[in-house]
């Protein structure tokens, strides 16, 4: 049966009971009624006539006149037609005869006065009879109506009960079916998909039910479909890692360990038969380099002996971040993704150390070697320009003057990969000594003072009049400053201007080189400390071998210094440099 139809039976068999309890109701108080109908038009009007008689009796003398005669009989009629009670009707046929003896004209006055006396009592019988029977009802009537009242209370409370067991009983067969169908989906979400409905009635609920049961059997079908297809993504994902040559380590979000390669229990010196699920803490308390790679994020570089032999490694670390598919209702942000763990990957570079260890020797060994013959050329150059050897003619002397040159750019280049080489091999050696940051920028000015006469270009030197001094390698800073300078000098127009500041902030004392060029574009600024970038030129200018900004980075990095710059297209740029101060001493401008 369709719910819509027990919702109509229900409904009309309320409708049924409270049209009994009406109907009984009804029908006690129709008898009732009834009841008292009786007593009020038979037994009430009987004692008003017998009233009316004996008040015309009471206020006339006999005999009696025509008036009161007619009231009288007019009274006795009615009572006449108005007999209802046993003994009544005697009494009113003696009443009137009694009435027929006061209205002759022959009766004697002695016959009035029995007459009156025997009416009068006649009068009475009548009056006694209703009373009684007005009791005799009232209390026939009482107890009607207090069966009406048992009767109607057990009615009542039988409806009453019905009632009641209806709303108790006939909202949980709606309610129950939608609680199981609710505790249904809930288990659906916590994706308990053997869940099933059981509902026996045929009905929309069963319906319902059937549905359900389907949904839920589908789901599982698709969980048992997808579960099959991640559990073979994971051994192919578990295959590869461990194929892998680098050492990968997986942590979830508990820090217990999710995946281990084999490469990393070799380098890692784990001998335990079973690693993956275990906490990570197990491990670290006794394994020093396990420790360092999950603790200390910082360190990205590491030494190793293995088999051996020296390895280098550079460890990355990334973040597993997943979508938040079942957020905290009480959070009250909803957060998209969230953090279920780390990687951890060693990577084994010992073989790009070993090629990069060859290439800076192989770079050392060919710079020491060609300064000896670029010393050569040089020193024949100048004595090529001595006169006493012999005279050259004006174009003999401008091509010894492009020869000297490019010698000079050669000689360059050469000394900046010597320098290349041993902040490479580490090798670089700082002489560090308390210096007057003028006295730096005094050398670099000496160093380029006459390539700037040669431009026309004015150099500016802004310095405060009491400065601190810096613990500095001298001839390296001022062989940055002299770089900067150079740079400088070569992007400048003829006539422009060079500006060298120092300045003092907080405990560092900056160097600064300002030219007025074309400036440099934002997109190279963030590469001009790489090795061997050079900024696009429009051939104007001569390159360099992109090695001086990025020596000049390792040399002030080397002394505890930062370096910079700032530029703008069309405003010309600025290079800085600082260095710690050391507060003990102070220039004296």
């Amino acid at each position: 049966m369709k719910i819509k139809n027990k919702l109509r039976l229900g409904f009309g068999f309320l409708f049924v009971i409270v049209l009994f309890f009406g109907v009984v109701a009804i029908f006690y108080i129709h008898e009732i009624s009834d009841s008292a109908k009786v007593i009020l038009k038979n037994n009430y009007e009987s004692l008003s006539f017998a009233r009316e008689m004996r008040t015309v009796l009471d206020e006339n003398k006999l005999p009696l006149n025509q008036k009161a005669i007619t009231d009288f009989n007019h009274h006795l009629v009615l009572q006449e037609n108005n007999i209802t009670e046993k003994g009544e009707k005697e009494a009113t046929v003696g009443l009137r005869k009694y009435f027929d003896v006061l209205q002759a004209p022959d009766s004697s006055p002695l016959q009035r006065d029995s007459a009156q006396y025997h009416a009068r009592a006649q009068l009475r019988k009548i009056e006694l009879l209703n009373m009684q029977a007005i009791v005799r009802k009232n209390d026939r009537a009482q107890a009607s109506v207090n069966k009406a009242t048992i009767l109607l209370g057990l009615v009542g409370t039988f409806t009453f009960l019905v009632l009641f067991s209806f709303s108790v009983n006939f909202p949980g067969f709606i309610a129950d079916p939608l609680r199981k169908l609710v505790d249904g989906i809930r288990e659906i979400g916590q994706k308990n998909y053997n869940q099933h409905l059981n509902f026996s009635a045929n009905d929309e609920f069963a319906d319902v039910a059937t549905a359900f049961n389907e949904m839920s059997d589908r789901l599982q079908e698709w969980e048992n479909s997808n579960l099959a297809t991640v559990l073979s993504e994971k051994q192919r994902i578990e295959t590869i890692i461990e194929q892998m040559q680098d050492a990968i380590i997986g942590l979830n979000e508990k820090n217990e360990i999710l995946f281990i390669n084999t490469v990393a229990e070799n380098i890692l010196n784990l001998k335990e038969k079973k690693i993956v699920g275990q906490p990570a803490e197990k491990f670290t308390a006794t394994n020093d380099l396990f420790k360092s790679i999950i603790e200390n994020s910082a360190l990205r570089s590491f030494k190793i002996a293995l088999n051996g032999k020296e390895s280098y490694f550079q460890l990355e670390n990334r973040e597993i971040v997943i979508p938040n598919l079942d957020p905290n209702p009480n959070d009250v942000v909803s957060i998209g993704s969230k953090s279920v763990g780390q990687v951890y990957v060693l990577r084994n570079v010992t073989e790009f150390k070993e090629r990069d260890e060859a290439k800076t020797n192989f770079i050392a060994t060919i710079s020491h070697e060609l300064k000896t013959p670029i010393s050569s050329i040089k020193m024949s150059l100048k004595l090529l320009n001595d006169e006493r050897i012999g005279p050259v003619n004006p174009q003999q002397t401008e091509l010894l003057g492009h020869i000297k040159d490019d010698s000079d750019r050669l000689l360059k280049i050469t000394s900046e990969l010597l320098d290349l080489s041993q902040v490479e091999t580490g090798n670089i050696q700082l002489n560090f000594v308390v210096s007057d940051p003028r006295e730096i920028v005094n050398y670099a000015l000496n160093s380029v003072k006459f390539p700037a006469e040669q431009k026309g270009i004015s150099l500016q030197v802004m310095a405060p009049a009491s400065i601190s001094r810096v613990h500095a390698d001298l001839e390296k800073t001022a062989w940055v400053l002299v770089n900067f300078l150079s740079n400088a000098l070569r992007y400048s127009g003829g006539k422009s201007k060079v500006i060298i500041e120092l300045k003092e902030e907080g405990d560092k004392v900056i160097f600064a080189v300002k030219d007025f060029g074309k400036g440099i574009d934002e997109q190279y600024q963030q590469r001009l400390f790489e090795r061997y970038f050079q900024v696009p030129t429009d051939g104007q200018n001569k390159s360099g071998s992109g090695l001086g900004l990025a020596i000049s980075k390792d040399f002030i990095e080397a002394q505890q210094g930062e370096i910079w710059v700032e530029s703008a297209i069309g405003e010309g740029s600025t290079f800085y440099f600082s260095l710690p101060a050391h507060q003990e001493m102070k220039g004296k401008g």
